[in-house]
């Protein structure tokens, strides 16, 4: 081998880079594992909220302190954190979001919110088709316009022919110039949604967040690894940031109003279920001594309004208030809608014509301990405008007040300082609401005149965190449109944690087991091989460390099956090694013969390759963790080629050259595999039939059992949910069944004091608010089985110490369908570029026919598999991303044992001219057996070490993996081949 010295300079330098990247990850783990210490001394209450806020205190404190100087360079905790290896939800905990940025909100906007009738046609229908369409809401709405339009053009000045567009839409424009004028508007707001969200971002105190666009889509991806208020980036990334100041009603102005609604939802309610007894007896006694009413509280009472809503009665000045009532947080939403009733709202007097009803940005605690809710009436206007919007403000900051309490203090401009000082010199003795996204922060009462254009935001329970992230929101800017989470993980940092320590453990086995059977297959080539499969990880991780790529679990799966394929190259060589030994040649010819291009080395480039092009498959079309997976899968497949062909030649020579006496085998392996003769064409009728019953059992179950479709495949809410006991998945089910209307989806997963709940319940309604309700309704499903968890303690985020959710992830069905048809396009694409790179490379299109039905014979069976067995398996075997990205890994897996035996077969056609086609086939196929079946059992150790001792989260991916594998390697030898002969025999007859 050539240049032997610059390989070895280049190994060495490159060790050397990987182990300075990876220590950057153990030196940031070593001041993280110190702050986990002080919390733990520190914390008063033990909370999980106490101890992630001392952790992040410790963090800050030493961010700028040096931790390590390396003489030439120092580095500290933020540096070294830039600079670590990034780990992925499933490891790490956090959350991953898509946001769709409303281009229905951007268009009615554009409009000046139009009351056009044919628009608002076009806008409704595209709604409708959006959610079965993958066309983007922009071309739905042209369609559906062009449906109903008759002869009004988008320009006309009730839609877009407005005096705001005045410059940019002509009176009277063709429709396909305005389209193209509203595609770079709306473009423009998802850019502005960008870095309007990026800018939040930013501020708020997450290492290593991502954030980036998807296509044109209007989608944006955030992922937030480490995030662990859930509830808070939640709001902090779909909050509009749309602040306004109103005049205020009193409690006494509204009250009569309150009291003529009261009567009139009685009757409107009149022929529903009577209440045996008010729920909230408190406030029911309440309202019945204000109003001079006694009643025995056994009586039957009919339902009205104030079944729902305490309002706040005003019996002398002194009970003047700006807060007009409240309501159980859980029944906020039947408020709203017995209000907002056409009967209801004609009660209002004219001066209370254009009230608004809004909630209080943060419930409190009732005197039973229920969660309650304020309500605000707001003098809005015809027009719907605030007093003063806020693009006044200059500037906002997280301040204290003279009490030593958090608040938000901004400074106006010069147009907002007179506004302010006249709204506020108007309202003297009232009532002055701040507005943030149609939740009231704050309405107090005015003294006189605030002149110098400055106010404040406070409340009396407001955080300090809640302080800051108003302040981010307001300085960063408003969303030009509202942005909803249509798809969302959460992973808490506990399950993240054990998936650490289930992956070290499982990693570490499997690797184990390799470097064993290599040595006692090999012997001393064997130890060459482990050295050089220990070099190989060593580069993978730090390449992975280098570039700042994220480490997912299904990423640890991609680095242990190029493990196996770096394995399966040195098998390779050693076989071919072998080969020439037992011919005689020597063993330095015969080494100089295994590493060429006409020994081992074609087979594994071809191998490599078509792996390779799977993984690239698997990058453009995958997100996320299946992301991961690609990223891993393709630099293993360049770093393993380098050591298992470079590294592992250097040892080799070094030895040979010594006068070492390598046999390539041991005692135990000596003759394994060797003068075998096995004529397997003939009895591939056998094989046709029993692949071709499997497959038509599998086909027959999927038409009438099914297949098991995730959360991302068909939308929905899944949640795992530890307790502090063995739960019965289907007692659980038929708890909830009565909370969601229908039985969830319940299953064990992992322990069994864990449960997998997947719903879809409310997924077709919008916003977090409904997130809310769903999560809410759940814990009050599952109330009698948490014991003394609170609400608080049971939403996802923060470690837990007992029962709670673990994970969650909420798919809306929209994104569900973009997902199945982008996995369609994953698997068709893999096949395609597969089938035209086995052409080019072998010349013959038997021998692409040959390996893609090979490759579909694996896919059937192993979606069979799933289909019979996924009732009864004890781990989840759903259908979804990581599914696919199993089943592109089984298409890269077969093929790569497929062009091994393909490559063979041509290297025998080619020396053996006088043999018969099927003696040549046959005797290929016998000559690699030993390979096959090595690589196939090195492979299946790795996987099986990882599916008995990895993650309850990667069972099912690395079952479907198993199973591919072991059906790969058979369909190889008995179907790939067999079916290329027969097609090739085919191909000589019509020439």
């Amino acid at each position: 081998m050539q240049n032997k010295g610059l390989i070895k300079l280049f190994a060495i330098l490159f060790g050397l880079v990987s182990l300075y990247q990876l220590s950057f990850t153990f030196l940031a783990n070593k001041v993280e594992d110190d702050a986990v210490s002080y919390a733990e001394t520190k914390g008063t209450d033990k909370s999980a909220r106490q101890k992630a806020t001392l952790e992040r205190k410790y963090l800050d404190s030493v961010a700028n302190k040096e931790i390590i100087n390396l003489g030439i360079t120092k580095y500290s905790y933020n540096d070294v954190k830039d600079k670590e290896m990034n780990l992925g939800l499933d490891l790490k905990g956090g959350i991953n979001a898509i946001l769709q940025v409303s281009v229905k909100e951007v268009l009615k906007s554009l409009s000046n919110d139009s009351k056009n009738v044919v628009f608002n046609q076009a806008l409704a229908a595209a709604d409708e088709r959006q959610k079965n369409s993958n066309a983007t809401y922009l071309d739905l709405f042209f369609e559906e316009f062009e449906k109903v339009a008759g002869d009004t053009k988008l320009s006309n000045p009730s839609i877009f022919g407005t005096k705001a567009l005045s410059d940019k839409i002509s009176f009277d424009e063709v429709n396909s110039t305005v389209k193209e004028t509203l595609q770079e508007e709306i473009n423009s707001s998802i850019g502005t949604a960008f870095e309007v969200l990026r800018s939040r971002i930013d501020k708020f105190g997450v290492t290593q967040p991502n954030i980036q666009r998807i296509g044109n889509s209007g989608r944006i991806q955030i992922e937030l690894p480490g995030a662990k208020d859930i509830e808070r980036v939640t709001k902090l990334i779909t909050s509009k940031a749309e602040l306004q100041f109103w005049e205020v009603y009193t409690n006494a102005e509204v009250q009569n109003f309150f009291f003529s609604a009261n009567t009139k939802v009685a009757e409107l309610l009149k022929d529903t279920t009577v209440l045996e007894k008010a729920v909230d007896t408190t406030k029911k006694d309440d309202i019945d001594d204000l109003l001079g009413e006694t009643k025995d509280s056994t009586n039957v009472a009919q339902k009205n309004l104030f079944t729902y809503f305490f309002p706040n009665i005003a019996q002398s000045q002194q009970q003047m208030s700006s807060l007009v009532g409240q309501a159980r947080v859980l029944d906020t939403a039947k408020v709203n809608d017995l209000l907002n009733r056409k009967e209801v709202r004609a009660l209002l007097p004219n001066d209370l014509k254009y009230v608004k009803f809004l909630w209080d940005y943060k419930s409190n605690k009732g005197k039973d301990g229920t969660d309650l809710i304020g309500l605000y009436a707001i003098k809005g206007s015809r027009n719907g405008k605030a007093n003063i919007e806020g693009d006044v403000i200059l500037d906002a900051a997280q301040v204290f007040d003279q009490l030593n309490k958090p608040e938000v203090s901004m400074t106006m401009n010069s147009s907002g300082s007179k506004q302010w000082a006249k709204l506020t010199g108007d309202n003297t003795g009232g009532f002055v609401a701040v507005v943030l996204d149609e939740y009231v922060y704050t309405a107090p009462t005015v003294p006189g005149a605030i002149t110098g254009g400055r106010t404040s935001i406070s409340g009396g329970s407001m955080t300090i965190a809640e302080a800051e992230d108003i302040a981010t929101v307001l300085k960063a800017g408003k969303l030009p449109a509202a942005a909803r989470i249509i798809q969302a993980e959460v992973v808490g940092p506990s399950l993240g944690q054990e998936s650490i320590n289930a992956s070290i453990s499982s990693f570490g086995l499997a690797i184990i087991l390799v470097l064993l059977w290599m040595v006692l297959y090999y012997g001393k080539a064997g130890i060459y091989a482990d050295i050089a499969l220990l070099i190989n990880i060593l580069f993978i991780f730090g390449i992975l460390a280098s570039f700042n790529a994220v480490l997912t679990l299904p990423g640890i799966a991609g680095i242990i099956l190029t493990i196996g394929m770096s394995v399966d190259a040195n098998v390779i060589i050693f076989e071919r090694i072998k080969e020439g030994l037992f011919k005689k040649k020597g063993l330095k010819q015969s080494v100089e013969e295994g590493f060429s291009v006409k020994g081992a080395l074609s087979a594994i480039i071809d191998a490599n390759i078509t792996t390779l092009l799977t993984g690239i498959i698997l990058y453009v079309f995958g997100t996320g963790p299946i992301k991961g997976f690609a990223l891993t899968l393709m630099i293993g497949i360049a770093t393993s080629l380098f050591t298992a062909v470079f590294i592992t030649r250097l040892l080799i020579d070094r030895s040979v050259n010594k006068g070492n006496n390598l046999t390539f085998n041991t005692s135990i392996s000596k003759g394994w595999f060797q003068n075998i003769n096995v004529e397997f064409l003939k009895k591939r009728k056998i094989a046709y039939v029993i692949s071709g019953a499997i497959i038509i059992a599998g086909i027959v179950s999927i038409f009438s059992i099914g297949l098991k479709q995730g959360v991302d495949f068909k939308g929905g809410r899944s949640y795992v949910v530890r307790f502090d006991q063995a739960m019965s998945a289907t007692e659980v089910a038929g708890t909830l069944k009565d909370a969601f209307g229908t039985a969830p989806e319940v299953k064990t997963y992992g322990s069994d004091n864990q449960l997998k709940i997947t719903t879809v319940y409310k997924i077709d309604e919008e916003g977090i608010e409904i997130d809310d309700q769903v999560q809410n309704t759940l814990f009050t499903g599952l109330k009698s089985y948490l014991g003394d968890t609170t609400y608080e303690n049971f939403k996802p985020g923060f470690e837990k110490q007992g029962a709670g959710v673990m994970s969650y992830m909420k798919v809306e069905p929209t994104i569900a369908d973009d997902i199945k048809t982008s996995a369609l396009y994953a698997v068709l694409g893999s096949l395609l570029v597969v089938f035209l790179y086995i052409l080019l490379r072998f010349r013959k299109v038997s021998f692409s026919i040959g390996a893609v039905v090979a490759v579909f014979h694996d896919v059937l069976i192993v979606l069979g598999v799933f289909s019979i067995t996924y009732s009864f398996m004890p781990f989840d075997m759903e259908i979804g991303q990581s599914f696919i990205a199993a089943i592109l890994t089984v298409v890269g897996y077969s093929l790569n044992d497929t062009v091994v035996i393909f490559d063979r077969i041509r290297e025998f056609a080619g020396t053996h001219s006088n043999w018969k086609y099927s003696e040549v086939v046959d005797k290929a196929l016998s000559s690699t057996l030993g390979r096959t079946i090595n690589t196939s059992l090195t492979t299946l150790l790795v996987m099986l070490a990882i599916f008995l001792f990895g993650g309850d989260s990667i069972k099912g991916f690395m079952f479907a993996l198993i199973v591919g594998v072991a059906v790969g390697t058979y369909s190889s030898l008995f179907v790939a081949t067999p079916i290329m002969f027969d097609t090739s025999k085919k191909e000589e007859k019509n020439n």
